[in-house]
Order: structure tokens, then sequence, then C-alpha cells
């Protein structure tokens, strides 16, 4: 028999921990290879731990609702025969029996785990905890520090304005004999405080709904990003009459050759890589007084679940896809997106994002943007108007379809000009769509 750690898996390049949401199997029970064994949550997705090797869970290391560092052992799998083994005893524990070394791992991941977790009733994000163990915030101090959340919960913006504020001293306060004679001083400065949110009253018939782990990230990450940049938006009216007539004429030919449906979203991102190209600083982001241009022009598309909440799947190098490559993988990340079956890497490292509020019947909006991006375009519903029409014998009346555009924008970095240049230059390659365009 051997004994085989199950390891937090790594889930991508900005993601260092995950918590623990529920445990699949218990104590003793059999495994095959490659069966999930538990459920774990990121910032950005849940998703499944599968065991890489077949056995039995002889020890569960952490508990649900525990947060454990990408890279940390969560489990030991008991293997018959000569497989993969947990790490060798040191010299010390050399001539020890095999359980006790065993028992001895386990009690200092257990001991690890107990160290960061809180000692109270109180719920901490795992971003709350990273940025405290970032800072050397000690528990104790976590638990003392007043919450604006729900029930007291301490949100990541308590904890940057307990940051930004000052810590109270930890150095012991000075003796009598070492206190200086007075001497006049200049008033303390005022200390700033940060707002909390207003209390809310309960009437009769009120329904009070807990918000689900999801919907909490995406409202701390919301606050964020209003917090982190001064938010701009443009907006344009593009006349999309021949994209609509493009689309309507190949949609049945290209759903019959490539067994894909057409929509609308591979086109917008096409002319929105065009557009990024050509503005390349609106494909950046910051960091502190730096600015990153980016090389790859990564797209994130907003997309609803059923649930009501938000993911933002992103399409890696869209540059280098053609548009059947592009409507490929929009249909195919729309699609797992609804089932709950994305990959933690396939919802992060984009660099500009695109919301479609269009499909939900609105003209326009003006989107939030996705940090640490610095613009994020949303495309209204496109509506049938009448409009003047120049032709070489003169102007006339026709109907034709109209499509807003609002890009927000950081304005720390990105100025007016550009925001306003950018957006009209995607609408300029929507406008001007080849309508004899092969597929």
């Amino acid at each position: 028999m051997a004994q085989f750690e199950l390891i937090m898996p790594k889930m991508g390049e900005s993601i260092a921990e995950a918590t623990i949401i529920r445990w699949l199997k218990e104590e003793g029970d059999t495994i095959e290879v490659d069966e999930a064994v538990l459920e774990i949550a990121t910032d950005k997705v849940d998703s499944e731990v599968p065991s890489p090797t077949a056995g039995v869970l002889s020890i569960k290391l952490f508990g649900e609702g525990d947060v454990v560092k990408v890279g940390e052992a969560v489990a030991m799998i008991q293997t018959a025969g000569d497989g993969p083994a947990a790490p060798a005893p040191n010299v010390e524990s050399a001539n020890e029996p095999a359980e006790v070394v065993i028992q001895k791992t386990v009690d200092q991941a257990v001991a690890t785990a107990t160290a960061v977790k809180p000692t109270g009733d109180r719920f901490y994000s795992p971003l709350v905890m990273n940025i405290a163990r970032t800072e050397g915030v000690a528990m104790a101090e976590l638990e003392a520090m007043p919450g604006t959340g729900k029930d007291g919960r301490v949100t990541k913006r308590d904890i940057l304005a307990y940051l930004k504020n000052g810590r109270p001293s930890t150095s012991p306060a000075p003796t009598v004999e070492e206190k200086p004679a007075a001497q006049p001083t200049a008033p303390a400065p005022a200390v700033k405080t940060v707002p909390s949110a207003p209390a809310v009253s309960l009437n009769p018939g009120d329904e009070v709904i807990e918000m689900d782990r999801m919907r909490k990230l995406i409202a701390d990450h919301m606050v964020m990003s209003k917090h982190t940049s001064p938010h701009v938006t443009s907006f344009v009216e593009a006349d999309v009459t021949n994209l609509v007539n493009w689309r309507n004429k190949n949609k049945d030919i290209f759903q019959k050759r490539e067994g894909e449906k057409l929509t609308f979203t591979p086109l917008l991102i096409e002319a929105l890589v065009k557009a990024i190209k050509d503005f390349p600083m609106i494909n950046i982001a910051v960091d502190g007084d730096k600015i990153i241009k980016r090389k790859n022009i990564n797209v994130g598309m907003a997309a609803a679940l059923p649930s009501g909440n938000l993911i933002v799947p992103v399409i890696k190098n869209a540059d280098t896809k053609n548009l059947v490559g592009l409507a490929r993988e929009v249909n195919d990340l729309a699609s797992r997106a609804r089932n709950n079956q994305l990959k933690p890497d396939e919802i992060q490292g984009g660099t500009y994002t695109l919301t479609n509020v269009g499909t939900f019947g609105n003209v326009m909006g003006t989107p939030i943007i996705n940090q640490p991006q610095v613009a994020i375009m949303a495309a209204g519903a496109i509506r049938k108007k009448p409009a003047v029409i120049e032709t070489e014998h003169g102007d006339m009346i026709g109907i034709r379809h109209f499509m807003y555009l609002s890009h927000s924008y950081d304005h720390r970095v990105v100025d007016g000009a550009l925001g306003g240049m950018f957006v009209r230059r995607l609408a300029d390659y929507l406008e001007q769509w080849d309508v004899n365009r092969e597929i």
C-alpha cells in the first residue's frame, strides 16, 4: 500500500488559491482514475478536481469552505501496489513506521490550514483572505475589522480602505520618562473614512434573498472596477444594413456547410479585432504608473447564465482566427458557459471585452470595465429606422438597420479622442461590410 497526495491543481496564471465547495467523496470511499473527488471555486469559476490515480480516500486534509493554495495537498489517497507515494520522510523519521510518518504529514497540513482559517463565524471570501495574508493582517486583526457587507462581512473595499487609512500601531506606548517635553504640534490630519452602505429596513411582505457565491464575487468586482477606473462612455450609431443583409443571405448556407450557427457575435468580434489593430493603445492594462501594452488580442464575451449571473469566457488570440474559427469558438464557449462547463483558463487573460446588450432588447448601455482591462464595448439591439440615403441622383428616404455602440473606457489612460476614434472606427468597419463577401 502507498499513500498518494491529491494536490490542489493550477487553474491559470493569476489564480493562487481556491475554496473547497463540496467533497464528492468521503473517507473510505473508493476512487477510480479521473473520478471527481471534490468541487472547488475560485474568484472566476467552479470546477471539479479529479484523481489521477485509483485507490481509497484515506484522509481529507481540509474541510468544506477552507481556502487552499495551489500546489498544497488536499487529501491522501491510499493506493494499491507500488503506485505513486507521498514524499519520503526526513532522516529523523526514517526509522518510524509508515503510519506514524503519514499521521505527522496530516497533522502538519491540518495545522497549516488552521493557521489561515477564521476563528469566528464570519465568512471571508478567498479574495479578502488572500489580501490579508499578502499584507500580513493577523486573523485577530481581521476578526476585529468592521465590515460593510451583509451581516458585517468584510469586503475587499473594507480591507483595502483599512490598509490605506493606516493600521493601528502595534508598538508599545512610550513611558512617562521617555515622553519629550511638550511642544507645539500641528493638528493631526483627519482620517478618511469609507462611507458605509445605508441601513435597509424591511417592510411587511419583503423577501430576503441571500446572494450566492458568484453574485458576491461579481458585486465586489464591479465596485472595485468603478473605484479603480474613472469611467467615460462614448456612443456611435452605426448603419449595419450591409452586415444584416449579408448575414441573412449566408446564415443558412453557413450552418449547412459548417454545422454552426452564424450569429452577430463573431462578426462583431472580427470587426473589433481590426479596430484594436488600428488603435493598439486600447489593448492595454495599468500597473501603478506603468502601462502594459498587450501583444495578444484576447477578446472576452460577456455571457448571461441561466442563474442570472454573468461570466466572461475569453477567445484567445482572436486576431489569428478567421470568421469560421471565431463562430465555432463563440458557439462552443457560449454553450459550455450555459452548462457550467468552462475551464478556469477559459475565463481569464482577456485584454478587451464585448458585451451584447441587444440580446435583451436594449438599444444601448454603459458597461463597467472588466479589470484589469481598460475598455469594454456594448452592442445594442439592431433596429429598422427611416434614414436619409445619399445617392448620385439626390437624397432619398429609406429603411436602414441601425445599432448603437457604447464604448466605456478608463480615463486615466484613454482620453476622449482615442476612445471616440476607436468606436467610430469599429462602426466604419461594420458599415463598410462587403455584401459580396464569400464565406
